[in-house]
């Protein structure tokens, strides 16, 4: 059965043309058309984004993806990568006359140097199962999305992933020495090395959080760290979100950079506690988790500077973990906290927005101000050491214009993160979801610098072609502008 409805012949005419092709070059199980099987592959973690795939290609090998690239080249076929579709921003999103070319049987450790610290892994390679197999070692890797253990190492190249302890350890782009890639035209490129430098312009960073738009991912280096020795964590109690918010400031001031410094308000506390029975204090406005790894003897003076430090910025109550289980129990409440939301609401909306530091207390309060603007509440989890924050909009999708509320609240927390100096994204990536808020974030110069950069690497714009890079016409749209001819009249005149 093909995806295409029944009145629409040219498009499944299109369909059966794109699957003979590949089925010219792939084994059959590579290649999904029944609209059965395309039906997971409809939309990434944004569930709120569907759109049903003409196709979807599992290759088992390089060799294959470049075959796809072929096939898609040659009909002009727009593909879209996917991991293991845990993405927050719909960066996967399939386009309905396009190929999904999923990299999840891609998923080989393809050797692992103790003795040089790395592990080269396919795209399809869970992030977690990375630490898992260096455990033996004594070694692990970095990055830990909340979402480790099903996101794929791959997806989190494309996104530039976090996770908890990034203000220590970094994100993905401080992890990977080296990225093999597929270009549009069939090319095999290395970019980066295992060496600590590489000749010629830094494309590594370039490709890295570029979601998709540049090339496909075939094989990752990554760097492996030593476990620590110990580690512990405190949780400190605020009677209001403005002082938690200092204390993070004031933590960092003080020259201490814990592994991990999270921040969560009551909302967020109160859904997850039941559900993990972490020990939050749930009458608290907010709490922190602040961690210390290292060394036994590192690990304790670290500890007992950081309690000063929020002792002195107005913490109501601390409680410092005794145990690796207890220490673990406090992180499974922030890891959790997401599908903690199901507990007191039908749906919600991840955001995911950047700040300076020093003005999330001033954020918070605004944020707290728009659950009045829209009449949704929002429950605060973030990264609260490097500033990226992650609001969980509530909402009931069965309620007629919730969700077009939610994402209007979203926007203008993003529109905020802005004009206090931060950014629309920290780690889950623009996608579908923050396509018009980089219309605030850009002006068209930096926008048209993006586009030459996608059309040097991809001169057909066939790789995730409508997601990220807002046209002319787009920012004009969102902003309520005319534009004529491709052209913004008057461009000079300020806007209001």
């Amino acid at each position: 059965m093909l995806n295409a409805a029944p009145e629409s012949g040219l498009t499944a005419a299109r369909q059966q043309a794109v699957v003979a092709a590949l089925l010219a070059v792939l084994p059959a199980r590579c290649v999904l058309s029944d609209a059965e099987d395309t039906r997971p592959y409809e939309c990434d973690g944004l569930a709120a984004y569907r759109q049903l795939p003409m196709v979807v290609t599992l290759p088992d090998t390089e060799e294959q993806v470049i075959a796809i690239l072929g096939v898609c080249r040659a009909l002009k076929v727009p593909i879209v990568p996917r991991g293991a579709g845990t993405g927050l921003s719909g960066g996967a999103l399939p386009i309905a006359d396009g190929v999904v070319l999923s990299t999840a049987r891609l998923n080989r450790i393809v050797r692992l140097d103790a003795y040089a610290r790395t592990a080269v892994v396919q795209p399809g390679v869970r992030n977690l199962a990375i630490s898992e197999a260096a455990a033996q070692y004594a070694l692990y890797y970095a990055p830990d999305p909340s979402s480790q253990i099903a996101c794929s190492i791959g997806g989190n190249v494309a996104e530039n992933s976090g996770g908890v302890h990034c203000l220590k350890y970094g994100l993905t782009v401080h992890n990977v020495l080296r990225v093999r890639v597929v270009t549009i035209d069939g090319d095999v490129l290395e970019l980066g090395g295992e060496c600590l430098d590489s000749p010629g312009l830094d494309l590594l960073a370039v490709f890295i959080g570029s979601e998709g738009m540049l090339g496909i991912v075939t094989e990752v280096t990554v760097k492996l760290i030593p476990k620590p020795a110990t580690a512990r964590v405190i949780m400190a109690s605020f009677d209001d979100v403005v002082t938690g918010g200092n204390a993070v400031a004031n933590v960092i001031a003080a020259g201490i950079i814990p592994a991990g410094l999270e921040m969560m308000d009551r909302t967020s506390s109160r859904m997850v506690e039941p559900f993990v029975k972490a020990g939050y204090d749930i009458d608290a406005a907010a709490i922190l988790l602040c961690e210390a790894d290292g060394t036994h003897e590192e690990v304790e003076e670290e500890i007992a500077r950081m309690t000063a430090v929020l002792e002195g910025a107005g913490a109501s109550a601390i409680a410092v973990s005794q145990s690796e289980a207890e220490r673990m129990k406090f992180w499974s409440g922030r890891k959790n906290a997401f599908p903690a939301a199901g507990r007191i609401s039908p749906d919600y909306y991840c955001m995911d927005g950047t700040i300076p530091r020093k003005r999330l207390a001033e954020v918070l309060t605004g944020i707290a101000g728009m659950e009045t603007t829209h009449g949704l509440r929002c429950a605060n989890v973030f990264h609260a050491g490097d500033g990226n924050l992650h609001p969980l909009i509530l909402f009931d999708a069965n309620m007629p214009g919730e969700f077009e509320r939610a994402e209007a609240f979203g926007a203008d927390i993003l529109a905020l993160c802005v004009a206090v100096g931060g950014t629309i994204t920290g780690e889950h990536g623009v996608g579908m979801e923050k396509i018009n808020s980089m219309c605030v974030q850009f002006t068209r110069a930096e926008l048209d610098a993006f586009f030459a950069v996608k059309r040097a690497f991809d001169p057909h714009a066939l790789l995730n072609p409508d997601k990220a890079i807002p046209t002319l016409n787009r920012c004009a749209e969102f902003g309520k502008m005319h534009v004529t001819a491709g052209r913004l009249p008057f461009a000079n005149l300020p806007r209001f």
